[in-house]
């Protein structure tokens, strides 16, 4: 896994995936371990690394010691993107929606990442409508419809640069994925 060698320890992979997939959960030492089938002295090291890091934020609550991700961590967005690119969970789906038209830019929203949001896919390029509805109905599996919103890079770019404010939210919001970008030029 190419996280496993990037990272070098694997607690310390299985604890980034969980807290940077779950970014709004707490969790205790002992509900990791059981969670993530790894020995409690690797748990409580790995999570005092992360916590020294910054990416970890902890508190006491009934006794027991929690901890969260620490949302104010400057590189929490692209280290959600290394997961995401990395895990089985929505590569796949990032994979296959890439191969369905000419896109310049892909974020991941509300269904794929269990949050709240108005979409739950932002998609910049050309692609067939009817082909990406066909693939989301087959291929993601979920209760209820998946709503995207596709446009042009032209488009995209005049809404960003009328500070529209539902490109604007999706873009700054922290929690949300951008899993392929080839508009940071565009953007600046």
């Amino acid at each position: 896994m190419l996280l496993k060698r990037l990272f070098t320890s694997q607690t310390r992979v299985k604890l980034l995936t969980l807290f940077l997939t779950n970014p709004e959960e707490e969790y205790f030492i002992r509900e990791l371990t059981r969670r993530l089938d790894e020995q409690i002295n690797s748990v409580r090291r790995e999570l005092d690394n992360l916590k020294k890091f910054g990416l970890l934020r902890s508190r006491m609550k009934n006794r027991k010691k929690y901890y969260m991700i620490n949302q104010k961590f400057p590189l929490i967005t692209e280290l959600q993107g290394i997961i995401l690119k990395s895990t089985d969970q929505n590569a796949k789906v990032v994979e296959a929606i890439l191969k369905l038209g000419d896109l310049e830019l892909l974020l991941l929203s509300g269904f794929f990442l269990k949050k709240d949001s108005e979409v739950d896919l932002l998609i910049v390029g050309e692609i067939d409508k009817d082909v990406l509805q066909s693939f989301l109905d087959k291929e993601v599996p979920s209760d209820r419809t998946i709503r995207y919103t596709a446009l042009t890079r032209e488009d995209f770019i005049y809404r960003v640069k009328c500070n529209d404010r539902f490109i604007k939210d999706l873009l700054t919001d922290p929690e949300n994925m951008i899993a392929h970008n080839q508009l940071q030029n565009a953007l600046s």
